[in-house]
């Protein structure tokens, strides 16, 4: 088992930066990747950025490419998200996931953390 435990969100102004954070526990040799996705009121849950754990190679989604970076501190068993240039659109729980293999879907999740940015 993998334990996952967001934070960071928090009410910004547009145009602000903010940086999640996410601190595995538990089995996290067993990590393959770490994602950060987002659920708004009313959407289905998007995957914004994906990070291989031991490798540390990244892709985006075309939402949040060149505003948002994923990366990880493997010491400290923690993804970060940063996110410049905030939108009123980025308003949403963002949750942090990991998979433990390629062919594998994303099986464990942390219980979310609230963005709110403000025009």
């Amino acid at each position: 088992q993998v334990q996952l435990v967001e934070s960071g969100g928090r009410l910004v102004q547009a145009g602000d930066s903010l940086r999640l954070s996410c601190v595995a526990s538990g089995r996290t040799f067993s990590v393959y990747a770490m994602g950060w996705f987002r659920q708004a009121p009313g959407k289905d849950r998007e995957l914004l950025a994906a990070i291989m754990w031991s490798r540390g190679s990244t892709d985006y989604a075309d939402s949040v490419k060149g505003r948002f970076t994923i990366s990880r501190d493997n010491a400290k068993n923690t993804m970060y998200l940063q996110m410049n240039s905030l939108k009123p659109e980025d308003t949403a729980v963002y949750y942090c996931a990991a998979k433990v293999a390629a062919n594998l879907g994303y099986n464990y999740w942390g219980q979310g953390t609230q963005v709110t940015v403000s025009s």
